[in-house]
């Protein structure tokens, strides 16, 4: 019995089949029980372990997120040099106004986002072809500045854009561009900065991107981008903001990237067939 290896081998010569007790007979193993005379109980499988090691990795997996959520610095107070949350440029889910003046946005809230809103569809507005029309510019200026501003504005205006000037960009005298040719000229607001706000007047800088040029088979000057920041001083005048002033001056602009420049029919049909917005903070 001292050579059995619990699965009836080890007899003599090491075959698996050696003789127990010396009569050659096989033994059968019943059941383990605790009076089983042949020695211990054998080991009953271990179907747990397999769970217990996944609930232990488990454990050890929440215990790691937990540790990592945790911040041993106490909350900073905000300063003024601290860059505003991006929240503070994400829309606001207010509803643009649904006015028009001149076909110009109007309405906009007395509050300082309404006042953002004013400043970057003005900025549109004054970068629009019906600047370059006279009928179509002093009524643009009269829906968006204040009366003593726009009576002051349209003759100096008038005189900018010149018959020269207009000559210079392919435009008749009448603002027109030549047939078969198309004048592209829009404001796209990046964003918007607000440089001083009350109830009564804001100051506020809007920092477009813009397109201009003329888009035709003999255009002498292709649609090519600027940048540029526009600076408005917005005053309350009963019912909606207005520009008592404005300056202006280029940049910031990025590196120009590596797209390709479109063709001008390209560019053309994309200006038909792509319109403009009216924007709210």
């Amino acid at each position: 019995m001292s050579n059995d290896d619990q699965y009836g081998g080890g007899g003599a010569g090491g075959s698996g089949y050696g003789e127990i007790g010396g009569t050659g007979q096989t033994r059968t193993r019943l059941p383990d029980s605790p009076s089983d005379q042949y020695g211990p109980p054998r080991r009953t499988p271990r179907a747990s372990r397999g769970l217990v090691t996944v609930v232990g990795v488990v454990v050890l997996l929440i215990a790691a997120i937990a540790f990592a959520n945790q911040s041993g610095d106490a909350p900073s107070t905000p300063t003024t040099n601290t860059p505003p949350p991006p929240a503070s440029t994400a829309a606001t889910g207010t509803r643009p106004v649904d006015g028009k003046n001149a076909g110009i946005p109007s309405g906009f809230a007395q509050t300082e986002q309404g006042a953002q809103s004013a400043a970057a569809n003005y900025a549109v507005a004054l970068g629009s072809d019906g600047m370059f029309k006279k009928n179509s510019r002093h009524a643009l200026v009269d829906g968006i500045y204040t009366p003593d501003a726009a009576a002051r504005l349209k003759g100096p205006q008038d005189e900018a854009y010149s018959t020269a000037f207009l000559a210079r960009l392919g435009l008749d005298a009448n603002g027109a561009p030549p047939q078969d040719s198309t004048f592209i000229t829009r404001t796209v607001p990046v964003g918007t900065r607000v440089d001083n706000y009350s109830p009564t007047s804001a100051k506020i800088s809007v920092w477009c991107t813009g397109l201009i040029g003329m888009s035709g088979p003999k255009s002498t000057d292709p649609v090519r981008t600027s940048w540029r920041t526009w600076t408005f001083d917005l005053a309350w005048a009963g019912t909606d903001w207005k520009i008592s002033s404005d300056t202006s001056h280029d940049g910031p602009a990025p590196v120009p990237g590596d797209v390709p420049a479109s063709t001008a029919d390209d560019i053309s049909k994309a200006t038909k067939e792509f319109g403009g917005f009216t924007y709210a903070r």
